[in-house]
């Protein structure tokens, strides 16, 4: 019985372990996209390209060389997720009435930012910071879904410093290292003796975080005065993340202690094209590709006993990203922009958790711009998302199946449905004068 008990409780906590992602997050699985309040304000569109301002530096680290001088360009972004899991037919009966999940989403406040410097009229150097991964979601610790997930929590900081090179009047490149930290903490409910009813099950729980090192590298073509044609790259993050599992009986504690795994984080492909159509209108497109297929199947090890003790199979799909938006100067020191995007989700009936109840989205977006002063621009945006519906089956057969201690299965079976509303505000400031540079500025701006 000990055996299967240990087991038990391997299956339960470290099969939640590095279920990273929260639901209806503002990206893909876990990705946040909240980089840029310009950017928002355009659902995305032509970030690559530099059409997200200064912080365009997330999606194309040559967007660094668009702007001479000395510029910075400070963002927060409040991401309001509701969401619910209702179960339904195809739950276990003894979970069944403790009804659904309640409300899920919780509110977030996002920084990021970006600085570039100019060092002469071929050479830039910059940085950009802010929260590639995570968010927070909470359902109630008692409901049908509870051996699947009691709260998922997710924090990430990324640094990307980069230099920048203006080749000639028509192209720049950029590369640099990408400095990320990722932490999380995950609960779920442990049905570790048949004693206990559902509702009075005890909670275990997954601690971890990491440092790890990738790289961004990107180019940007500004072939004649009014296009500008981006391509962005961030690497993939290795993550040797180390942490303890938690459980609440004694019996149990050789499952406890400490534990390590290997996450890769995915890939990021950004493309963007920018084409003034008149000198105070523009358009934008934006695409982007995540590579999250090459998360595969996650394995957990003790760190005592250097064996694996359980495995996490996300099993996701590569992520497609589809933008277009515009803006316009609607005067010298007021610009208006709106914009719409399409999110194919990695995540589909195949491979979707309690924790990660994803699917595809709709964001719909506005946005504007207000030139206080000749160093001061202030920038707001709105956006909404709308997530399909999206089904959920656990248990026998699927890729997450908890077990009881008689090593029963505990199936669930439910509806997800939820909404974001992101609000985005930020600034620009422009330090002393701009250095001379060789070749006029690509894009016709009015702010």
């Amino acid at each position: 019985m000990v055996g299967k008990l240990r087991a038990l409780a391997l299956a339960g906590v470290s099969g939640a372990a590095l279920a990273l992602g929260v639901s209806d997050a503002s990206a893909g699985a876990f990705g946040l996209r909240e980089q840029s309040s310009i950017a928002a304000g355009m659902a995305d569109a032509g970030a690559a390209s530099g059409a997200g301002g200064v912080s365009s530096m997330f999606w194309n680290p040559a967007t660094v060389t668009m702007r001479p001088g000395w510029v910075t360009e400070q963002n927060l972004t409040f991401i309001n997720l509701s969401g619910k899991i209702t179960p339904t037919v195809g739950t276990s009966p003894a979970f069944a009435g403790l009804g659904g999940s309640g409300e899920i989403g919780q509110g977030a406040v996002l920084p990021s930012g970006a600085t570039s410097y100019q060092l002469n009229d071929r050479l830039w150097i910059g940085i950009q910071t802010g929260a590639p991964f995570g968010l927070v979601t909470k359902p109630r610790d008692v409901w049908a879904g509870e051996v699947y997930g009691r709260s998922s929590r997710i924090f990430s900081l990324a640094f990307n410093p980069v230099v920048g090179f203006k080749v000639n009047d028509w192209l720049s490149i950029a590369a640099g290292p990408n400095i990320e930290y990722f932490r999380l903490t995950l609960r779920q409910a442990l049905p570790l003796t048949p004693l206990l009813p559902a509702a009075a099950l005890p909670s275990g729980f997954l601690k971890g975080d990491s440092w790890g090192v990738g790289f961004t590298a990107g180019a940007l073509i500004t072939p004649w005065a009014g296009t500008a044609f981006g391509v962005g790259y961030r690497s993939s993050v290795h993550h040797d993340i180390e942490g303890s599992i938690g459980v609440p009986l004694l019996s149990l504690a050789p499952v406890a202690g400490q534990v390590r795994a290997n996450l890769n984080t995915p890939e990021k492909l950004s493309v963007g094209l920018t084409q003034s159509i008149t000198p105070v209108f523009r358009m934008n497109l934006g695409f982007e590709w995540d590579n999250w297929s090459r998360l595969g199947t996650v394995g957990i090890v003790s760190v005592a006993r250097d064996v694996p003790v359980n495995f996490l199979p996300l099993n996701y799909k590569d992520g497609f990203t589809y933008a277009i938006g515009g803006e316009y100067d609607w005067s010298p020191a007021l610009t208006l922009r709106a914009g719409v995007s399409y999110e194919e989700s990695p995540i589909d009936f195949s491979n979707r958790s309690v924790r990660l109840p994803d699917n595809d989205r709709v964001n719909v977006a506005i946005g504007a711009s207000y030139r206080w002063s000749e160093k001061l621009t202030l920038n707001l945006a709105y956006s909404h998302l709308f997530v399909d519906k999206a089904r959920i089956l656990a248990g026998a057969g699927r890729d997450y199946d908890t077990r009881n201690a008689l090593g029963q299965s505990i199936a669930f079976a439910g509806i997800a449905d939820g909404s974001a509303d992101i609000v985005s505000v930020g600034f620009r400031y422009v330090f002393g004068d701009p250095v001379p540079v060789a070749a006029p500025a690509p894009l016709i701006r009015k702010y």
